[in-house]
């Protein structure tokens, strides 16, 4: 097989995946096969609402996957049933989610492929406090103890220092460590992916870097770990985010890591919306989240953008 399949775990069955999925596989063509892993139930009763004709074989993931059809759909049936097309999410779809994974990461761990895309699924139900997102769950599941969240688009990518982290307990986990871990991880991809160095350019903490408290952590440890890396990596900082995002200054590097998620993800969600693509880097694979959730408020109306998710396949479509 010329090019290694792209793994899907469709994630929350009452989510917008199906929806942008379906739109996916119908306007567009991929060099690699497709491997979905879902409840056939489901995608059947998806593509009758929907009115598509997508054709779908199932498959056994424990035969050789090397001999899948490139052509149409090869579906991974995760027994689930619900009366509804529809339904509120609760923990009744958690052991299918969770099989979904299990099952994926099987499959990964073979080294058929190393490609992996999952679609949403709910923090609040499925992880249920235990892990700060799927970043965080995929991480604890193939030990991988140094990671990286890239929100991407090739115009210009953001990376959190600290990810899912209620606020009160950012300042605690910014660390010479963390930042030094964070650079190497996307230096390295970047050098992999696209065989070049990243510019990379580091928000600070405080506004405008400054802080009435003693202890400044841009004074004491942003700024003196970047000077110490600035001796092998492309790497400035630390600016104050509000002026960093500015088209003048973004033009200038790869890369922004802010300190916290919603300080680098609330300017690019509002320059790209959905074109951008959710990367995890350090695991033994390639994940790629389409950046979205599960959007319940949009189940059924048929209005839901796919760009993300064509974003991701075409980015593993090598």
């Amino acid at each position: 097989m010329k090019f290694k399949p792209i793994l899907i775990v469709a994630g929350e069955p009452n989510s917008i995946f199906f929806e942008i999925f379906l739109k996916t596989i119908k306007n567009n063509k991929f060099r690699s096969p497709i491997i979905l892993i879902a409840s056939k139930k489901i995608l059947e009763k998806h593509i009758q609402y929907f009115k598509y004709n997508i054709k779908f074989k199932e498959i056994d993931y424990k035969k050789n996957l090397n001999k899948i059809n490139p052509d149409i759909i090869n579906l991974i049936n995760i027994e689930y049933n619900q009366n509804k097309i529809f339904e509120n999410i609760s923990k009744k779809s958690n052991a299918y989610i969770k099989k979904s994974f299990d099952i994926a990461l099987q499959i990964l761990n073979k080294g058929i492929t190393n490609k992996f895309i999952n679609g949403p699924i709910s923090k609040k139900t499925f992880l249920n406090k235990k892990f700060y997102g799927i970043t965080e769950y995929l991480a604890q599941k193939t030990n991988s103890k140094n990671i990286a969240m890239i929100i991407y688009n090739k115009s210009l990518s953001v990376c959190p220092l600290t990810t899912h982290l209620p606020v009160k307990y950012i300042a605690k986990k910014i660390t010479k460590s963390a930042i030094i871990n964070k650079v190497y991880i996307i230096n390295s991809f970047w050098r992999e992916y696209f065989n070049r160095k990243p510019k990379i350019e580091f928000t600070g903490l405080n506004q405008n870097c400054k802080s009435i408290n003693i202890f400044n952590e841009d004074k004491k440890i942003i700024k003196p770990t970047i000077k110490l890396l600035k001796k092998k990596y492309n790497i400035s900082g630390p600016f104050p985010a509000d002026t960093l995002f500015l088209k003048d200054n973004r033009k200038k590097f790869d890369v922004i890591v802010g300190m916290y998620h919603d300080q680098v993800l609330t300017p690019m969600k509002t320059l790209f919306e959905f074109n951008a693509i959710n990367i995890t880097l350090g695991l033994p694979f390639i994940r790629i989240s389409p950046d979205h959730g599960p959007n319940t408020p949009m189940l059924g109306k048929n209005l839901s953008n796919p760009i993300s998710l064509v974003k991701a396949l075409k980015f593993l479509d090598n």
